[in-house]
C-alpha cells in the first residue's frame, strides 16, 4: 500500500507541473499579445502556478515529516496496536476508535511538548474520522519534533 501511495504522488506532483508549466506558458503567450485585458490576464495566469508550486512543496515537506515520525515510532516498536475492527473499505469503525481516544487526549494533556504523544493522538484522529484534527495534531508533532 505504501508503494501505491508514493507512486500516486509522484504521478499527481508530475501531472500537476505538466499543467503548470501549460499555464505558464500560455500566461507569456498573452502577454504578447499587446493588449491590456491579455496582459493582466497572462499576469494572473502567472501568479497561479506559484501559487501551485507553494501547495506542492507544502503538502510533500508533510508526508515527508509524518513518514519520518512514522518511521521513528515503528523503529522505537512504539506504534499502537492495530486492533480496532474495521469496515472492508479499510476505515475503522467510529465507536471502537473513539473508545481508544480519551487515552490519546490525556498523554498530550499531560505531556504537551510530546511529539510522540501528538502524533499518536493524530493517529487516533485519523482512526476516528476526523481529518482535519489529524493533520493538525502531524503538524504540531512535526512542529515539537523538530525543535526537540
Amino acid at each position: 500500500m505504501l508503494v501505491k501511495g508514493k507512486v500516486a504522488v509522484i504521478a499527481m506532483t508530475v501531472l500537476l507541473a505538466i499543467y503548470l508549466v501549460f499555464i505558464v506558458r500560455y500566461a507569456f503567450v498573452l502577454i504578447g499579445t499587446q493588449k491590456t485585458v491579455g496582459i493582466a490576464m497572462g499576469f494572473a495566469l502567472l501568479v497561479l502556478p506559484l501559487i501551485g508550486a507553494w501547495v506542492i512543496v507544502r503538502e510533500l515537506m508533510f508526508v515527508r515529516g509524518a513518514q519520518r515520525l512514522l518511521g521513528i515510532l515503528r523503529s522505537e516498536n512504539a506504534l499502537p496496536v492495530d486492533d480496532l475492527p474495521r469496515r472492508p473499505s479499510g476505515r475503522a469503525f467510529a465507536e471502537s476508535a473513539d473508545a481508544r481516544f480519551p487515552a490519546f487526549k490525556e498523554a498530550v494533556e499531560a505531556q504537551p511538548e510530546s511529539w510522540r504523544a501528538w502524533f499518536l493522538l493524530a493517529l487516533a484522529y485519523d482512526d476516528s474520522g476526523d481529518r482535519k484534527r489529524a493533520r493538525w495534531a502531524t503538524r504540531e508533532a512535526i512542529r515539537l519534533q523538530s525543535i526537540g
